[in-house]
């Protein structure tokens, strides 16, 4: 086969072996607490400014205690990701993707586990949420990424060389390092946003979130051990604001790979446009931020497929997704028909510690999250508009809890229907059957995201007017379908407008923005004369 193939998700079903080796695993988690360094160089680095990290369902359990970066552990690591970049760049793109095969292969076996268990722990994610996250989709992303990267050097070579010439392209990285800026949502994403530069050649800065240290710790001792050279990718657990004003005043700042909110990702390309005259070069800037992602509904769907997909949808990992379904247009017609099972089946869900797997869901991420997302539904069930349906309880004294809540809306621009949420909160507006049409004007004039959404129609040409209509909505597109479950080399992704760059991590678009190509001329005979023919006297 000329590609990879995407890594088989485990069942973890009763009495398999996945299931025995994860709960033995996860015992072994939960009796201990690991002393988190930053690395810089490749050497461990105890700075003493510790914090703790907790379990999100179990909140007075704590997992690990952290010694955060400040300013002079920053500017070593940024000294460091530049002194490794030649190195790295001459043992060339094989042995690079060499080791993160490597990687792939020590997550699909041996280290499968201890990544899983630490992000069911460290973001409080069922077995199956963390089995595609922190194992699937990052195995995924390393070897899909090495194949792209191996194509890049035939496939942006010049189409033309005359005769006595010969073009060519160099597929260079940038030059200075990259700082790595990641989400605590997804274990997969937190590894691949510092090592995606890495393979074409860049070093990088890795800031952590908060909310993730452990699991993203354990990634990094996976690479290592993968042999990752020294200073190639630096683990900084630190605040953000300190970290960014050290690496944006840095002469070798080349780009900067964010996923986050909306709010934050703008600032830091402000801070970078001040920062442009000290920068040696006009850094890239790749972002994946927020979303208001939705399901519209033509009366005229699968309507027991329009249910599940609003569950799953809106409700795995406590709606902790940016691609979450958190907005839904539905015809009245359908909403009739679907809303007391849709409430029915929501209430059949179970919520609690993540070992137990006949859990549905756990815990949202930390306190300040709970206080956020319950202050919407707070307002909501204040709100003559609203009306809580289903869910709108909470409770934060083991572990930050939140019901599934629907909420159905009679104003399609309340505040539940336009904000982010990152909850497991789904609003819906209920449409009369022939306002079809103008749904998807509201639908693409209502938010300023673009991240993800999807429609439920069964005839072709509702899904094509929709299709036309939504155009710019979304930058993942799904047709009856949930909005969430972007699948490497399968549907690359990324949103535009709010939502970021759009610069499709699981394919090879996401590659192409940390190369720099340097075009090459070599001419085999070199002209002897300085004169034109055009500048010969006429006869």
């Amino acid at each position: 086969m000329s590609h990879p193939v995407n890594e088989p998700i485990l069942g973890y079903s009763p009495g398999s072996k996945e299931r025995i080796e994860i709960q033995a695993e996860l015992d072994r988690q939960m009796s201990e607490i690991i002393e988190i360094p930053c690395i810089i160089n490749g050497k461990e680095v105890f700075t003493g400014n510790i914090t703790t990290q907790v379990i999100p369902h179990n909140h007075d359990h704590i997992i690990a205690r952290v010694h955060l970066a400040g300013q002079s552990e920053m500017e070593n690591a940024c000294k460091a990701a530049v002194n490794a970049q030649q190195n790295w760049i001459d043992i060339g793109l094989e042995s690079r993707c060499e080791i993160f095969e490597r990687c792939a292969d020590l997550l699909a076996g041996e280290w499968r586990m201890k990544v899983n268990a630490s992000t069911m722990l460290n973001q409080s994610k069922t077995v199956f949420q963390a089995e595609i996250d922190s194992a699937c989709e990052l195995i995924d992303f390393w070897r899909f990424n090495c194949h792209y990267a191996r194509n890049f050097h035939d496939d942006f070579q010049p189409l033309v060389s005359p005769p006595g010439v010969k073009n060519s392209t160099e597929i260079r990285p940038l030059e200075g390092f990259v700082l790595s800026i990641t989400p605590f949502n997804f274990t997969s994403i937190a590894a691949n946003l510092p090592s995606a530069p890495a393979i074409v050649g860049c070093t990088s800065v890795w800031k952590p979130s908060r909310n993730s240290y452990l699991s993203n710790y354990i990634l990094m001792q996976l690479m290592m051990e993968a042999g990752l050279p020294d200073g190639v990718i630096n683990f900084l657990p630190g605040s953000g604001a300190e970290i960014t004003e050290v690496a944006l005043s840095n002469p070798d700042f080349a780009g900067l790979h964010f996923t986050g909110s909306t709010a934050t990702f703008q600032g830091l390309w402000q801070e970078i446009g001040i920062a442009l005259p000290n920068l040696r070069s006009y850094p890239r800037i790749v972002g994946e931020t927020g979303g208001k992602d939705f399901v519209v509904a033509h009366p005229n769907c699968n309507e027991r497929g329009l249910l599940v997909a609003l569950l799953r949808g809106s409700f795995e990992f406590q709606g902790q997704k940016c691609s979450a379904a958190s907005r839904a247009y539905v015809p009245q017609s359908v909403w009739s028909s679907i809303s007391e099972e849709l409430c029915a089946e929501i209430n059949k869900i179970k919520m609690g510690d993540a070992r137990d797997f006949t859990n549905f869901m756990t815990a949202v991420i930390d306190q300040r999250s709970f206080d956020k997302i319950t202050g919407y539904i707070d307002r909501a069930k204040q709100d003559k508009s609203c009306d809580v349906i289903v869910g709108g309880n909470y409770d934060d004294s083991v572990g930050w809890f939140i019901e599934p809540t629907i909420i159905v809306t009679s104003n399609p621009k309340s505040e539940t229907m336009i904000d982010e949420i990152f909850g497991p909160v789904l609003t819906v507006y209920v449409y009369e059957d022939n306002m079809f049409d103008e749904v998807l004007t509201l639908c693409d004039e209502s938010s300023p995201y673009a991240l993800t959404g999807s429609i439920f129609a069964n005839d072709e040409s509702d899904v094509q007017k929709a299709f036309n209509a939504l155009r710019f909505t979304a930058g993942n597109f799904y047709i009856n379908d949930k909005p969430t479950g972007a699948v490497v080399a399968q549907q690359p992704f990324g949103g535009a407008r709010a939502s970021g760059t759009n610069d499709k991590a699981g394919g090879p678009l996401n590659l192409l923005r940390w190369i720099s190509p340097r075009s090459v001329k070599r001419t085999f005979e070199p002209p002897q004369d300085w004169d034109y023919q055009f500048m010969q006297p006429d006869n």
